[in-house]
């Protein structure tokens, strides 16, 4: 089973979309984040989930 680093973060209602889209597309090419969960809130908040695989290296003898 694969796991996983989450990062989470609240963006206010004054954001615009693309500035969103912008900082969520950062941290994909960037960070190797992918979008977990998007959730919008009804006062115009947005609370992101993102997360990325954690790699574990295994020793070799």
């Amino acid at each position: 089973m694969a796991e996983y680093e989450l990062q989470q973060f609240e963006l206010s209602r004054t954001e615009t979309r693309g500035a969103v889209r912008r900082l969520l597309t950062e941290h994909a090419e960037y960070g190797g984040w992918e979008l977990a969960r998007l959730r919008r809130y009804p006062d115009g908040r947005r609370r992101v989930w993102l997360r990325r695989r954690i790699i574990k290296v295994m020793r070799t003898l």
